[in-house]
């Protein structure tokens, strides 16, 4: 487990004011082992400081980084050095003049791991990324995401428990940076390893993290489990993670009412609302939002236009089997368009 307690992080500055630019701000998370936890947060948020500090690259100016209960701040020497090879750091620069697997063998070569031992932990690895028939190529001949692929491997090679990955799908496309998500997941279900990654792209959350938090000028501004967020009333997290609502006014005025309702898992997605529709013999029309996943879970947001009698109890009875009715807006038959 991974514990940031009260981590504040300056740096100094060559502004003619002399201020130091805080980077960190009272940071606290917990990351629990075994768990792919995402930090979110625009440029500038001070994601890269925190994934330094945690990767024992730079020391806090004030709180502590544990890891297991062990507070590394009082690390020096040996003992730092054993703390770092418990963890694993993406690092996208490959070695150019070496093979895929070449890249791959060089921790465990560096370590001393003899021939037949590191060629089984390397096709290991590079099963693990897909690109075992890419052993012999050189980096110029991938993708840029395949060598952050590469990358990945590389920082798993030497058994670390956390693998920390600042910003791994940053200015690569859609497919690759899926293939490079998908790596780190699978470096945490099948190898054990506690991941946390960084990322400004909230949708890089939704898709595999467990956990995530959102930081902002180095402060932690919310933090939760990523399903448990989303009927979180008022949560910039769910906002930034559920599909968007747009609606014309005019189209809302139809309605009776309109209510903003988060679904969450198959059975709700598919057939509450239709359910709900009919045994309280109310119109639920989806005028806004969309459908998305949060790794294998579908969720739906949707701006729901009401109309029937029973409305309330109808939404009422939505939820009371997990739905959450998010905002509602009444009288809109008397709101000017």
């Amino acid at each position: 487990m991974i514990t940031v307690e009260n981590v504040s992080k300056s740096f100094p500055t060559n502004s003619s004011t002399g201020a130091p630019v805080v980077a960190l701000r009272d940071v606290s998370l917990a990351v629990e082992a075994g768990s792919l936890y995402g930090v979110v947060g625009p440029a500038g948020a001070g994601k890269s400081t925190l994934a330094r500090c945690v990767a024992l690259q730079e020391r806090p100016d004030r709180g502590v980084v544990r890891f297991d209960g062990l507070n590394t701040s009082t690390l020096d020497g040996r003992k730092l050095r054993d703390a770092r090879r418990q963890l694993g750091v993406v690092d996208t620069r490959l070695q150019s003049e070496r093979t895929v697997a070449g890249n791959v063998a060089a921790p465990l070569e560096r370590l001393g791991v003899d021939g037949p031992q590191r060629r089984g932990r390397v096709g290991t690895l590079l099963d693990l990324i897909g690109l075992t028939r890419r052993a012999s190529q050189l980096p110029a001949d991938l993708t840029e995401g395949q060598r952050r692929r590469v990358a990945v491997a590389r920082a798993l090679a030497a058994g670390p428990s956390v693998l920390l990955a600042d910003d791994p799908t940053g200015g690569i496309d859609a497919d690759d940076a899926g293939a490079v998500l998908a790596t780190l997941d699978r470096a945490r279900a099948e190898l054990g390893a506690t991941v946390l990654l960084t990322t400004p792209d909230a949708g890089v959350a939704r898709r595999v993290c467990d956990d995530v938090a959102l930081l902002d000028r180095g402060a932690v501004v919310e933090s939760g489990n990523v399903l448990g967020l989303l009927g979180k009333h008022g949560s910039k997290l769910a906002n930034e993670l559920l599909p968007s609502i747009e609606t014309p006014r005019a189209q809302m005025t139809q309605y009776d009412l309109a209510v903003d309702v988060v679904l969450v898992g198959f059975a709700a997605v598919g057939a509450l609302l239709p359910e709900a529709a009919g045994r309280f013999d109310v119109e639920l029309a989806t005028i806004g939002g969309g459908l998305t996943r949060f790794g294998d879970t579908p969720v739906a947001r949707f701006r729901l236009g009401v109309r029937g009698q029973r409305a309330d109890a109808a939404l009422a009875w939505i939820a009371e089997r997990g739905a959450h009715v998010t905002h509602t807006l009444y009288g809109l038959r008397n709101v000017a368009a």
